[in-house]
């Protein structure tokens, strides 16, 4: 029998996209490799599989087994995921979306006008942007559903395993995490940089490479079931 076989594993990829108006916005440099690669190790361990994706993240190779539903900014990911913890049994999240920190407060135009166009901001001259904080979705989940086992990341611009680890160890605290994985910055730019799968009881696994991460990760998820 598949180790996640009648299990129902939720799985979120890619960046936020948070819109100034209808044709612009900011993003982040995640392209949902690894949701790809966690999504289909949770498919080939016998998962039900929801992908919760960026507007512009990759799809797994077999999406088309999958529940594909795609978010835009960070409150919309928040609403998704909190809508379907709601409503349906959810045995595992893994947040591996990389979510903004800043999201869009107030548009002025250079003489101090509010600029309430939805459409299209006039492009004659730079617009003035107020951003305000982002909520921190993690840390929600397991309020909105306490039973289900939550997966973090955690990533940081930095070479300094330790300093990593930490940060890490912080993130699974505070939002009450079963496993974070820690990553530098540098594994947006390749798929083999290192991870560390951080645990809830300590333990500190180091995994090279992004495909195998996510074999790992799943793995463990399906000892938690043992």
């Amino acid at each position: 029998m598949k180790k996640l076989s009648g299990k129902k594993v939720l799985i979120t990829s890619g960046g936020t996209l948070e819109k100034w108006d209808r044709v612009r916005g900011h993003t982040n440099l995640s392209k949902g490799t690894m949701g790809c690669y966690l999504a289909e190790s949770a498919l080939a361990n016998g998962a039900e599989v929801i992908y919760l994706h960026g507007y512009f993240a990759t799809l797994p190779t077999n999406a088309k087994s999958m529940r594909t539903i795609m978010f835009e900014g960070i409150e919309d990911l928040g609403e998704k995921i909190k809508s379907i913890v709601q409503t349906e049994h959810i045995d595992f999240v893994i947040m591996a979306a990389a979510g903004s920190d800043w999201i869009i407060d107030k548009v002025y135009d250079q003489s101090g006008n509010l600029i309430e166009e939805k459409g299209k901001m006039p492009s004659d001259e730079p617009p003035i942007i107020h951003f305000k904080k982002a909520p921190k979705v993690l840390g929600q989940i397991k309020e909105w559903a306490p039973d289900t086992t939550l997966i973090g990341f955690k990533l940081e611009a930095t070479d300094d395993v330790d300093y990593l680890i930490h940060r890490a160890k912080l993130r699974m605290e505070t939002s009450n995490a079963t496993y974070m994985v820690a990553n530098s910055s540098n594994s947006l730019y390749g798929v083999h940089e290192p991870h560390y799968i951080v645990s809830s009881t300590g333990e500190v696994e180091r995994v090279e490479g992004k495909e195998e991460t996510a074999k790992v990760l799943v793995e463990l998820l399906g000892t938690t079931l043992d």
